[in-house]
């Protein structure tokens, strides 16, 4: 009986000093509240700490302490917490299969834009060749979101800078320039026809002439297009404009024009070097 006399004391006198500590805190915390400007912004840690004691709390005892926040407020910290531990949105896959990675992506758009009359399967086997194994379905879903046709049209829809990058090896471009010399019958325009090559940028000075007229075209097609040492031998296309000095004599107009000034410059520079 003694010992259960002197537990009991020990408990009340326990109970007093938490009751009084308790009572300490809330009216201190509510003095430090009223003496803050604003709202109190807690981090999420603190609101989950504060949430989870609350919860043990209850709503009644909240009301009497709480002065961070409302007791409403601090229970739904405590609720969103258990919603987030049972939240598997993010390991949640997607419906269906998974989208190949960006770079093999990107690498079938590549094929099939440089390489407009590849079809579904010759993409797969230079994609197997590279060491990735996809499926013909797979590189038409891939070329259909990047707005790509088939390869049937795609071989009638080359644009220019494609058809320049494919075949920039095989292509020349032709043009004149103009050069004033002085004679003894005075000032003389000469006409210089020159060849570029446009993947190695070398310029060929094909002929110079008073007047180029049809023969004389004549004559540096056949001298271009030699077998053997003709400038165009390894080219299957040629470039030109269409002004008339293949078939006439140029307009002055024609022979000022600003395009024909920069090729001038271009020439005379590879000449020089």
């Amino acid at each position: 009986m003694e010992w259960a006399r002197i537990l009991a004391y020990i408990t009340g006198t326990v109970d007093r000093e938490l009751l009084l500590r308790n009572e300490y805190l809330v009216a201190e915390n509510r003095i430090l509240k009223s003496q803050l400007k604003g709202r109190l912004k807690l981090s999420d840690v603190e609101r989950t700490k504060l949430g989870e004691i609350g919860h043990r709390l209850g709503r009644k005892a909240l009301g009497e302490v709480a002065a961070t926040a409302l007791p409403d407020t601090i229970l739904a910290w405590y609720r969103r917490l258990i919603a987030r531990k049972f939240d598997g949105s993010q390991a949640r896959r997607a419906p269906g299969r998974p989208r190949i990675d960006a770079e093999v992506e990107q690498l079938i758009v590549r094929m099939a834009d440089e390489n407009r009359s590849w079809g579904y399967d010759r993409i797969v086997g230079a994609l197997a060749n590279l060491g990735h194994e996809i499926s013909d379905q797979t590189v038409g879903n891939v070329l259909r979101r990047h707005g790509l046709p088939s390869a049937p049209a795609r071989k009638h829809t080359t644009t220019w800078a494609a058809f320049i990058r494919v075949h920039l090896a095989v292509l020349a471009g032709t043009d004149f320039f103009t050069v004033e010399v002085l004679t003894l019958r005075g000032l003389v325009t000469y006409y210089v026809l020159f060849f570029i090559h446009l993947e190695s940028r070398k310029v060929e000075i094909a002929g110079i002439t008073i007047h180029p007229n049809e023969q004389w075209m004549q004559q540096m097609a056949r001298n271009v297009t030699m077998e053997g040492c003709g400038t165009l031998r390894d080219c299957r296309y040629l470039l030109h404009d269409r002004m008339t000095a293949t078939r006439s004599t140029p307009s002055p107009s024609e022979r000022s024009s600003s395009q024909a000034g920069s090729r001038r410059s271009r020439c005379l520079r590879e000449v020089r070097t």
